[in-house]
């Protein structure tokens, strides 16, 4: 089968990308593990998706907003804690905005959400249940091979599978993968004591938690654990883990219950080396799987959607190929620069926040109380955060 476009990935970031082209005429093949049936109805995962203004503004352009507004949760402030301290670096709008630093929403709402737009589109297919084995590069359309020995083409092909992608590997591209050697375990929890809308990203002793608050008296909470510390807690039964929860948090929410499944993710960093290749592009996790402690993955991945169809738009326009080499280099050009360097203090950050050597806790707290008092670092995240709407360029 021909397509003008494939698509691999039926994540959030492939199914925004298809909806972003929907109106461009083309036929856009998505592939996808999953069956048809999981993609209708994605489930529970634990994870909350923190947009940023500019991202919440991508998704009403897609016709998303008043299906998504009963689930957005606002977030009014964040704060971020260092061990036992009291003392915390503030994160918040401008005095003069009455504008939230942001907005949280679980993600299987926006896989529902774009799917119910998707699946009414006729120029698009789901190639669902399906596993690539092989991809051909050719002068004028590459084509990918399934594990069941089915073939499909288009002159362009964009990965959006996850930071481990296999169309990344099949097509050379490395990637440098960092390790944090924990994992997270994300769940929601009713507690006591009203948690005002604002976030907690705290770099405890032996743990990392962050507090994201949902409606009501509700909270998604991350915790970042040694392995074998993280497995414990999955298999606790639901009154001790609430208990244990309880005593984690230091009683901060009160009296806790869980209200949701346990969901567990190994924390691993992800910077692809290139994001282009012959009539090939990485988008999302695939490009760029970030440390989720700056909440900047699907904002991200957003962002490689709008900077993809902003290309494969002009290149329609013109008359030119979609898979033009000249507008994957621009897209790469583009995104390398809006990722690498929130990437690598990203992880400097979350490096030096989960070490708990003696020189290590005192730089913590040096590097807290330093970022307090600089108005530049703080502008400089409170505007990725507040941006409502900016030219991409």
């Amino acid at each position: 089968m021909n397509f003008d476009l494939l698509i691999v990935g039926a994540g959030p970031v492939g199914l925004s990308l298809a909806l972003g082209l929907r109106d461009h005429g083309l036929k856009i093949g998505i592939i996808e593990r999953q069956s048809l049936a999981e993609i209708a109805k994605p489930k529970f995962d634990g994870r909350e998706i923190a947009l940023t203004h500019h991202s919440l503004a991508i998704l009403n352009d897609f016709g998303l907003g008043a299906v998504l507004e009963p689930e957005i949760a606002m977030l009014a402030k964040a704060h971020v804690v260092n061990g036992s301290s009291p003392y915390h670096l503030d994160f918040e709008p401008p005095a003069s905005s009455s504008d939230p630093l942001g907005f949280l929403i679980p993600n299987a709402v926006i896989r529902q959400a774009l799917w119910d737009a998707l699946s009414v589109c006729n120029n698009i297919t789901f190639l669902d249940g399906r596993a690539l084995a092989h991809i051909d590069t050719a002068a004028d359309r590459n084509r990918v091979r399934c594990r069941g020995g089915e073939e499909f083409s288009a002159p362009l092909i964009i990965a959006a599978d996850n930071r481990f992608s296999e169309s990344r590997r099949l097509m050379g591209i490395g990637a440098s993968m960092h390790d944090f050697g924990r994992s997270m375990m994300v769940c929601r929890m009713e507690h006591e004591i009203p948690h005002q809308h604002i976030a907690l990203e705290w770099f405890d002793y032996g743990q990392t938690v962050a507090l994201l608050p949902c409606n009501g008296n509700v909270v998604s909470v991350v915790l970042t654990l040694p392995g074998h510390e993280h497995d414990q807690l999955l298999a606790m039964d639901e009154e001790s883990f609430a208990r244990e929860i309880e005593r984690r948090l230091k009683h901060r929410c009160g009296r806790m219950k869980l209200i949701s499944e346990r969901c567990g993710y190994p924390l691993v960093g992800v910077y692809a080396h290139r994001f282009v290749g012959h009539r090939f592009a990485l988008a999302g996790d695939a490009a760029v799987g970030m440390h989720p402690v700056t909440a900047h993955g699907f904002n991200f991945g957003l962002l490689s959607q709008e900077f993809l169809v902003r290309e494969i738009s002009e290149a329609l326009k013109k008359n030119q190929d979609i898979g033009n080499p000249q507008g994957l280099d621009r897209y790469q050009r583009s995104h390398r620069l809006a990722t690498l360097p929130v990437f690598l203090a990203t992880n400097a950050v979350a490096t030096l926040f989960t070490d708990d050597r003696t020189p290590a806790k005192l730089a913590r707290k040096l590097a807290l109380r330093a970022s307090n008092h600089l108005p530049f670092f703080k502008q400089q995240v409170l505007g990725r955060l507040l941006t409502h709407r900016r030219q991409v360029d």
